[in-house]
């Protein structure tokens, strides 16, 4: 075990907590939205960071990059065409967000539909949060950690024990960061570990080129173009395992709808933004992140095919590579930005579980009585019982074969299709039906559920562009035959921040889609897949 990568380690971490705690120490995290909402004090580059950071994490590092591993730069949708709905997002969902002055997206639901159909898409949340994402997070990351360390031959234990060990300690560590300081204090650690995460996942890519080419960059470069073309390719085959072409204008494009405009674990950073342009900041600035993402979560993968041969298990690809390559000294380094990932991606699933649960079961159900100090602690309480949940849960992601990318994603298929239809829908129908909505969420896990059965070898992304489509059309259907009695009034509610746009957030969200053009084109046969 290197003494020194450990002692550095803990320097970095303590340092970035300081730095935090003394940025965030102005919000009061006694009360229900200090603690969840970090006072809506968040400016464009924390909200941006933010975001990133919670989005960004060993599952990606870990799952994208075993994926490219296997089928190559087709993986690189995951990343930039999510930059297309983050556009999107900016330009149309933020805004109206913001104006109904909600605090999380349940709240919207409740507004446009009723309180059971909120709290049907809270619990599906919490659920999917609970049982996939943050066991994911700590489980690849604790994978991550014991290759660094070496972790099981320190302990004289399996690999699966010591990776069990290891979530065990990120989780605690992580509870204990949101109770301590609430979203805010995560938000401005996420400020120092995104600059990190990105500089040192770019660092990655260009050391494995350096020792793929025997310490020469255009070399390496060079042996990937040349050697495995094939793996250049964006473009997946038409039953491709991973990401299908067509997909990528159906499927994919209503996940990444669902996931950077509806999903309360993304949304809930921009909600916290001072006003309307400072979170429109934050999103065109994570549009730009999400393109570069190729680099360093997908490219990666494919050195790593043509260091070791295909010979590799999925999820060890990435892990290996860093051992390759990485010197020991750096070892600590790289340990403490891997770890605010993980921290960003689990604390910021678990305040967006701890806030749906507090907000929109504890506070109306169990006790509506409840101040905001009640609620500010309730939530810790529910903290500590959610953190520990998924702490047991992370070593069971282990028997999941399609790598750990495709389990949330999978998961996430549960609900994500349902609820785009449903927001679209309050957007721009003042004719809405509840009755509709809690049919199509039915309508939906059923036959999702069912499709894993009959029809196992269809891509889910084939089965979630056919889904939405069906969702919206029962959604549509039941606000005109079966509407509420009356006409929902959308000049009634009122916002709680300014609202004034960003006065540049057309113009650079347009470069944002070039960019995704541009990339498809150069990740093609027409340019380097040849």
């Amino acid at each position: 075990m290197n003494w020194f990568a450990i002692v550095t380690f803990i320097v970095i971490l303590v340092s970035i907590y300081i730095y935090a705690y003394y940025r965030s120490r102005s919000v009061d995290i006694n009360s229900s939205d200090g603690y969840f909402l970090g006072g809506r004090s968040l400016v464009g580059t924390t909200v941006g960071m933010s975001i990133i950071m919670t989005n960004l994490s060993t599952e990606h590092l870990v799952g994208q990059n075993g994926q490219s591993y296997v089928a190559g730069m087709e993986v690189m949708a995951w990343e930039v065409t999510a930059a297309i709905a983050i556009v999107i997002g900016a330009w149309v969902f933020i805004p109206k967000y913001l104006k109904y002055g909600v605090n999380t997206i349940s709240d919207f639901i409740e507004i446009r539909f009723d309180t059971m159909t909120k709290r049907i898409v809270s619990i599906l949340f919490m659920f999917t949060f609970v049982v996939s994402f943050m066991p994911v997070v700590l489980y690849s990351g604790a994978l991550i950690f014991n290759d660094l360390f070496n972790i099981d031959e320190f302990l004289g234990v399996g690999r699966l024990t010591a990776v069990a060990i290891i979530a065990f300690f990120i989780g605690i560590i992580g509870v204990s960061y949101l109770i301590l300081g609430g979203l805010s204090l995560l938000a401005h650690s996420d400020s120092i570990y995104g600059i990190g995460l990105i500089g040192g996942g770019f660092l990655v890519a260009v050391l494995a080129l350096f020792v793929l080419g025997d310490s020469n960059l255009l070399k390496g470069i060079d042996t990937v173009i040349s050697q495995t073309p094939e793996k250049l390719n964006a473009w997946g085959a038409v039953d491709s395992d991973i990401v299908p072409w067509p997909t990528l204008f159906f499927g994919m494009l209503f996940n990444n709808l669902y996931f950077w405009c509806t999903n309360q674990m993304i949304i809930q950073k921009s909600l916290a933004a001072k006003n309307l342009k400072e979170a429109q900041k934050g999103m065109i600035y994570v549009g730009f992140f999400k393109i570069s993402g190729a680099f360093f979560l997908v490219l990666p993968g494919i050195i790593a095919f043509n260091m070791f041969g295909g010979d590799l298990q999925m999820d060890s690809a990435y892990p290996a590579l860093i051992s390759e390559i990485l010197p020991g000294w750096a070892s600590g380094i790289f340990a403490a930005v891997v770890f605010g990932a993980i921290m960003s991606s689990f604390v910021g699933a678990l305040n967006a579980t701890v806030t749906l649960f507090s907000l929109d079961f504890y506070k109306p159900v169990i006790k509506k009585s409840a101040t905001t100090k009640d609620m500010a602690i309730m939530g810790k309480i529910v903290t500590v019982v959610v953190g520990l949940l998924t702490i047991v849960i992370a070593p069971f992601i282990s028997i999941f074969p399609q790598g750990l990318f495709a389990v949330v994603q999978e998961f996430n298929g549960l609900y994500s299709m349902p609820l785009l239809a449903i927001i679209l829908v309050g957007f721009y129908s003042r004719k809405t039906s509840a009755l509709g909505a809690k049919l199509t969420f039915v309508f939906h896990v059923l036959t999702y559920s069912a499709s894993k059965v009959v029809i196992p070898e269809i891509h889910y992304l084939y089965v979630w562009s056919v889904l939405f489509i069906l969702d919206l059309l029962i959604l549509i259907a039941f606000s005109h035959l079966k509407p509420e009695k009356d006409d929902f009034e959308f000049e009634k509610y009122k916002n709680k921040v300014d609202m004034t746009p960003w006065r540049h957030v057309k113009w650079t969200g347009i470069v944002v889609l070039l960019l995704v053009v541009a990339m498809y084109v150069v990740f093609s046969p027409l340019v380097l897949a040849k």
